[in-house]
């Protein structure tokens, strides 16, 4: 039995939900023990609540979003100050629990301090999350524009994470991995939760749509024009708007209602698309306003023939009628399994914890 320290970016469901799933399938065998910031803390901690996986506080990075729902880069920079101030006693803490409890291994979804903190202690460490792609994926089949703004974001990723001894790169596509990374990464679809694996896929005559942090008046416009029942997560719990239906956000319910929808509107979060899929649900993906990783994700999505994508904003009746349409076409692009990484994944982490006991 190995002990292994986990970290992951606080921002968003898609690190946790990753997480979750590598740590329920490991935790039967090994000793697991979470560093959490944020959104990521609060949705971990009571998951993980009487088990033998211990879950604790770090602090983490945010994203901060406008008023309209935009990312505000400038604010997200601003408030990451005091972060970066408070970095150099995080390592010395991080450090020192793990020179006292000596971790076999570390694994990380984008957090940048207990990787920085093994390697400083010669402890291997993997990376296992998305954004990765943005360095070690050939993206030259995006549009010129789309392609700049990927290489942006690549050097900051680069700056914030650094490129680690090894990734697995969790993504529902996969275009090439340049050549000078191939030996260190390992390309996987994402990874699936049990709760999703044990999901039966259904079609029960409604749509599900899951919209983060904000919503626009023009999408729920378009929505109740569509001819059928929408179960709505993201927003809060209101009354009932047409055929809409405002749902709290629980994730059994939820996932029942995306293994039983036609089609999930949502978005364009590696995570969630990647699991629709594998249930066999096309996508029509609204990414998030400024979120460029998110408008790759959606590029990819239509270039394989899986889903569509429009901006927030832009969505009309029109544009839905138009994917509604185009469903069975959608469907029969669909292949559930290419879209599973946990079998890459594990055997990606067992080989390394066996390189350490060897």
């Amino acid at each position: 039995m190995a002990k292994i320290f986990y970290s992951m970016s606080g921002e968003g469901r898609g690190h946790a939900t990753r997480v979750r799933a590598i740590v329920d399938l490991l935790a039967p065998e090994h000793t697991i023990r979470i560093f959490a910031p944020g959104d990521a803390y609060d949705l971990l901690a009571p998951a993980y609540a009487g088990t033998a996986v211990h879950v604790e506080p770090l602090p983490g990075l945010r994203f901060f979003y406008t008023p309209e729902g935009k990312l505000d880069s400038p604010q997200t920079l601003l408030r990451s100050v005091s972060y970066i101030a408070r970095f150099p006693l995080l390592l010395r803490k991080l450090r020192a629990i793990m020179r006292a409890e000596k971790p076999d291994l570390i694994i990380t979804d984008f957090e940048p301090s207990l990787p920085r903190a093994a390697r400083s202690l010669g402890i291997p460490f993997l990376s296992l999350n998305h954004q990765h792609f943005l360095i070690v994926n050939d993206l030259s089949i995006l549009p010129p524009w789309l392609r700049r703004r990927a290489s942006l974001i690549a050097l900051v990723v680069r700056s914030y994470y650094g490129v680690p001894q090894h990734m697995v790169v969790s993504s529902f596509y996969k275009p090439p991995v340049k050549e000078k990374y191939r030996r260190q990464v390992t390309p996987a679809g994402v990874i699936l939760r049990p709760a999703v694996l044990a999901q039966t896929p259904t079609r029960e005559g409604h749509l599900l749509c899951y919209m983060r942090k904000f919503s626009s008046e023009n999408v729920l416009a378009a929505l109740e024009t569509c001819g059928m029942p929408v179960r709505l997560y993201g927003l809060g719990e209101r009354p009932a708007r047409g055929r809409l239906e405002f749902r709290a956000i629980s994730e059994s319910h939820f996932l029942r209602d995306l293994a039983s929808c036609e089609a999930l509107i949502s978005t364009a979060g590696n995570q969630l698309v990647g699991e629709a899929l594998y249930l066999g649900k096309p996508v029509l993906a609204m990414p998030e306003p400024n979120n460029d990783e998110q408008i790759i994700n959606a590029v990819f999505l239509e270039r394989e023939g899986t889903g569509c994508w429009t901006g927030l904003a832009d969505l009309d009746a029109m544009f839905l009628r138009e994917f509604l349409e185009r469903l069975p076409e959608f469907r029969e692009r669909i292949v559930p399994e290419n879209y599973s990484g946990n079998t890459a994944a594990l055997a990606k982490i067992r080989s390394m914890l066996a390189a350490k006991s060897s």
